[in-house]
């Protein structure tokens, strides 16, 4: 990636709706020229998706936590993922370095709902203990560049 693919990825983190023409004005490349680099860094694997962000209170989940994950034996991340991913409510997994074997990252509509969440990734057998830490407020959230 040069500094061009750079500044194009900057504005799509900012504004991943800009047309590849609005893109290219801000760049000084033309359209075309824009769509060949993202193009290019799709194939590459710089972005990996394109996504919509949302309010998780419109989607009616005033509620999260974050839960680390102890487990008694060794798990690969792929059988963690397997077992966490099907909860709805699961929308970010970690595997991280400390006690902890992961990182839940999960939103509800409510405290009774992170509730049976908790209870429902204790289920695995191989579940050792949980601790669970509450949001009480998003004061900053940066894109990512």
């Amino acid at each position: 990636m040069d500094e061009l693919d750079r500044r194009i990825l900057a504005h799509l983190l900012k504004q991943a709706r800009a047309s590849f023409q609005e893109i290219g004005a801000v760049v000084g490349l033309s359209a075309p020229a824009v769509k060949r680099r993202v193009d290019k860094m799709v194939a590459g694997g710089q972005i990996t998706g394109f996504t919509a962000l949302v309010n998780p209170a419109a989607l009616g989940w005033r509620t999260e936590a974050y839960v680390e994950v102890y487990y008694r034996d060794n798990i690969s991340p792929a059988e963690l993922r397997k077992s966490l991913e099907p909860i709805p409510q699961v929308v970010g997994i970690w595997t991280i370095a400390g006690e902890a074997d992961a990182l839940v990252h999960v939103m509800a509509t409510d405290m009774a709902e992170i509730e049976v969440t908790v209870e429902r990734i204790r289920e695995n057998a191989r579940v050792g203990r949980t601790r669970s830490s509450i949001v009480m407020s998003r004061l900053l959230e940066r894109p990512r560049t």
